[in-house]
């Protein structure tokens, strides 16, 4: 079951990566010159009160230090590069273990 729900969401973050990636490209084209948009950026266009109530969250009940510098370095990313290393940690961790070479050689 968390296996499934992990693909589900490797496959969520690699379409909101493909999504970031386009729209950074079409920026890019627009501009003449190459567009990273923070994920900070997009954030704040998509929903500013949810990342408002991530930061009172993180400084309050988690610690100081998990908003200012953790949580801000990760918003300074852009947003396909974050999404996109979403994608690849839950695309590991729904993966089959390879059995071991000597474990074939039963007792």
């Amino acid at each position: 079951m968390i296996r499934a729900l992990f693909r589900l969401m490797s496959l969520i973050c690699t379409a909101a990566a493909m999504v970031a990636a386009v729209l950074d490209t079409t920026r890019s084209i627009a501009n003449s010159q190459i567009v990273f948009t923070p994920l900070y950026d997009d954030w704040v266009r998509l929903n500013l009160a949810s990342l408002e109530s991530t930061r009172d969250f993180l400084s309050e009940s988690v610690h100081p230090t998990a908003w200012d510098p953790l949580m801000l370095a990760v918003l300074k990313l852009p947003t396909w590069a974050v999404f996109a290393a979403l994608a690849v940690l839950f695309a590991v961790a729904t993966a089959k273990r390879r059995k071991r070479w000597q474990e074939s050689f039963g007792d």
